[in-house]
């Protein structure tokens, strides 16, 4: 299986218009996106092998609730002070799991004058998800890799894991509020919603 990044940037650009292809930032859509909670009291770390089965139950209930494919997209991030990505810049820690994974694109995040940072963006599809993404899902929420996107192949749904939760961004307000009132209970109490 092999991604093509210029028909992904197509599709990108056709979804999710205007809007960068860096996971942090996409919660800027406010009438398409929910925050939910991994742990229970907003707890932001597992502490046990108990918890981790309530992250990983958590994630694959909505997962299972967005996946109508065999296969997902899964993006990981590589960093680096060019516009140039190489293989060395490939996610670390993910590369036995996203062994196919491509460079997709690239963005700077920081444009600070003799600061520049660049993120690099590598795709791999996955086949068996949600079940096949609890490795990695595992590392998002130990914080030993951050900024990974899972999606759809048509990219109608995004979802942006984080340590502490996950990102959910829907193809309408109705399709976020249903998905929303089936785990309120997971949802922050703040008022913005993080």
């Amino acid at each position: 299986m092999s991604v093509n990044p210029a028909e992904l940037s197509r599709l990108w650009d056709e979804q999710w218009p205007e809007y960068p292809k860096v996971s942090y930032e996409l919660r800027a859509i406010p009438d398409r996106w929910v925050r939910f909670h991994a742990l229970p009291g907003s707890k932001r770390y597992p502490e046990s092998e108990a918890e981790y089965a309530v992250v990983l139950a958590r994630h694959n209930a909505i997962l299972s609730s967005l996946i109508a494919t065999r296969t997902v997209l899964v993006v990981a991030a590589g960093y680096s002070a060019t516009a140039s990505p190489h293989a060395s810049l490939r996610p670390e820690g993910v590369d036995h799991l996203l062994l196919e994974a491509v460079h997709w694109s690239s963005v700077l995040i920081d444009a600070e004058p003799g600061s520049e940072s660049w993120m690099h963006l590598y795709v791999s599809e996955i086949l068996d998800a949600p079940h096949a993404l609890s490795p990695l899902l595992r590392l998002v929420a130990d914080h030993e890799i951050a900024n990974v996107l899972i999606a759809d192949p048509s990219l109608n749904w995004l979802y942006h894991p984080y340590d502490g939760g996950m990102d959910v961004l829907l193809p309408s307000t109705a399709k976020r509020d249903a998905l929303r009132g089936q785990h309120r209970s997971w949802l922050s109490s703040h008022p913005s919603g993080l």
